[in-house]
């Protein structure tokens, strides 16, 4: 972790940005990286140094925050901070508590810490509840009076908000959700420079927007911004850093780097001389995500070796990709588990894919279970319907082609399960499952079978874009990392004989476009079919995603890399009958 490149200092303020990566809950450790932070910072003749939002507590702390303790340990932090801190200016994210008789009992704070002690303490205004965040559960709003949120550093008054509150422009926001803009009442107040505490998670797309929103303010108010975010994987949050800072017309004149820590020292009287890292785009951004949302989990929940299963198929594959990239290939270890009716290449395929990652690689075959299984159930299931219906031969009718019996199928898939989570007890190792969004929306996976898992590491990612991204490693690479035959095969879950992904729904490009403006876009069956889609296939696929929300409640936690992902941020009744008009 090296710092950025140093710029001279020629006069003014010299602003550090510590963008960290905390571990939620970890005071201890995060309090013991604030320190390292404040002392590269202050080596490097900074006079402020920024840390992003609940910096010293991890984002988002969630109900760890109806914890006393936990608010008085971290409270207890900031004071054993605010006592070492000389000769350097530190703003801190925090949770304050409220001493207000009413409202809620915490404020999402920043303090400016000076010379020995807390010099002022300034509160989050606009607090989101949308999507993955839920900040009015814990805190109260801060001050309608910006003033409160204003500081005098050296020679410069500066305004301080905190991630939302930048997010709340006229010009760009469609719909604003709040009657204020912190930021235009900042302005107002008389701030000269604004800076901004933030914890602001990523999604494909999202840091352009950002420099687009966050530059229409600044070139409003004619004021620099100093833009410092949160880094690193937290639960199914991935933060992906980026922080920089905007000169008075709008334009970047440093920018840290993109899915690691860094600390970024910038003079804002000498913009000639900047650290600028580009910052990635497209599916390169969707990797680095996914590389450290994985590498983070396992590290933060005490893990250091993953487990998953290898079909030869193209998921699995990306998913062991990453992981080896996130852990190290001789930290994965990938398990085929043919069935009777398993194909050669695809054997063949989930071990050369091992090989070129350099993991560690196991066959175990499921015949002789699944057989066990069959031997054990069918009997009894056909004295069931005997018993229900005399006078019949005894065999379930239902199951004329054992080959074809959906309960079949879904054993298959049990008894794989069944064997990773053994492998993970035995030798500790965190299961990854390998289901992609598609599969996820529309209930294609098996509860307790190939859901098993302790993390979906490409649950929020669409079919089409696996295979964009499996050929991005291999030409990234400039090698064969997964196996082209692969990526270039008919997806298929090789539970049947000559079964394809197809036979149970629609070809994938369409799947993904409808489930695109059904769960990102919340677009109803008319304004789909508006888009050009055929009406059958609109209704079917939207019926199978609201039929298989209990699946999904039951899932484990997946990486978030789209604005709209399964898991807490999407809210969806299990028991309910909402039937929507169909053209």
């Amino acid at each position: 972790m090296a710092d950025s490149a140093i710029i001279p200092r020629i006069g003014g303020m010299r602003i550090a940005l510590a963008q960290i990566n905390p571990t939620v809950g970890d005071i201890v450790a995060n309090t013991a990286k604030h320190m390292d932070f404040i002392a590269r910072a202050k080596r490097q003749g900074a006079t402020l140094v920024v840390f992003p939002e609940l910096s010293l507590l991890g984002y988002p702390p969630k109900d760890l925050l109806l914890k006393s303790q936990f608010v008085a340990d971290s409270l207890r932090a900031l004071d054993d901070i605010a006592r070492q801190v000389q000769g350097i200016d530190v703003i801190i994210g925090y949770a304050d508590r409220n001493p207000a008789p009413i409202g809620r009992p915490l404020h999402n704070a920043v303090a400016l810490l000076r010379d020995g002690r807390i010099h002022s303490r300034h509160f989050k205004t606009l607090l989101p509840t949308y999507d993955v965040f839920d900040e009015s559960r814990y805190f109260e709003p801060g001050p309608i009076n910006e003033t409160e949120n204003l500081v005098r550093i050296g020679d410069i008054t500066a305004g301080l908000s905190i991630c939302e509150d930048l997010w709340n422009d006229e010009k760009l926001i469609a719909r604003r959700l709040y009657h204020q803009n912190p930021i235009a009442d900042l302005n107002a107040a008389g701030a000269q420079l604004l800076i901004n505490a933030s914890a602001s998670p990523f999604v494909v797309g999202k840091h352009d927007f950002r420099l687009q929103l966050f530059g229409e303010q600044v070139r409003r108010f004619n004021k620099p911004l100093v833009y410092v975010n949160q880094v690193g994987g937290n639960d199914e949050l991935i933060f992906d850093g980026n922080s920089h800072v905007l000169d008075a017309q709008g334009k970047v004149i440093a920018q840290a780097k993109d899915f690691e820590e860094d600390l970024l020292v910038v003079d804002l009287e000498d913009a000639k001389q900047v650290s600028i890292h580009p910052h990635s785009v497209g599916l390169e951004s969707i990797y680095k995500a996914l590389v450290l949302g994985l590498r983070d989990y396992v590290r933060k929940c005490g893990f250091k070796t993953a487990v998953l299963g290898l079909s030869g198929g193209i998921d699995s594959a990306l998913t062991a990709a990453i992981a080896a990239d996130a852990l190290g290939g001789a930290q994965v270890t990938g398990v085929a588990m043919p069935s009777r009716f398993s194909s050669e290449h695809s054997i063949n395929d989930a071990r050369a894919l091992a090989a070129n990652l350099g993991m560690p690689f196991h066959l175990v075959p499921i015949d002789a279970l699944h057989g066990a299984y069959e031997r054990t159930l069918y009997p009894v299931f056909d004295h069931v319907v005997a018993a229900i219906s005399p006078g019949t031969t005894g065999k379930d009718p239902t199951r004329p082609d054992p080959a074809a019996d959906l309960t079949d199928q879904n054993l298959q898939a049990r008894v794989r399960g069944a064997t990773l989570m053994a492998f993970s007890n035995r030798f500790n190792h965190l299961l990854l499952t390998t289901g992609n969004k598609s599969e996820i929306a529309t209930g294609y996976c098996t509860l307790y079978g190939d859901m098993c898992g302790g993390l979906a590491v490409i649950s929020d990612v669409p079919k089409t874009t696996v295979w964009a991204l499996s050929r991005w490693i291999n030409e990234h690479a400039k090698r064969e990392i997964i196996p082209w035959s692969s990526i270039e095969k008919v997806p298929s879950a090789e539970l049947k004989p000559n079964q394809t992904d197809q036979d149970s729904l629609p070809a994938y490009d369409v799947l993904d476009a409808i489930l695109h403006r059904y769960i990102e876009e919340e677009k109803g069956v008319a304004e789909i079919v508006a888009d050009g889609f055929d009406p059958a296939t609109v209704n079917r696929v939207i019926k199978l995603i609201d039929r298989s929300e209990y699946k999904r409640r039951q899932a484990a936690p997946g990486l978030k890399v789209t604005s709209r992902a399964f898991g807490f941020g999407r809210r969806m009744p299990i028991a309910q009958n909402y039937v929507q008009t169909t053209p």
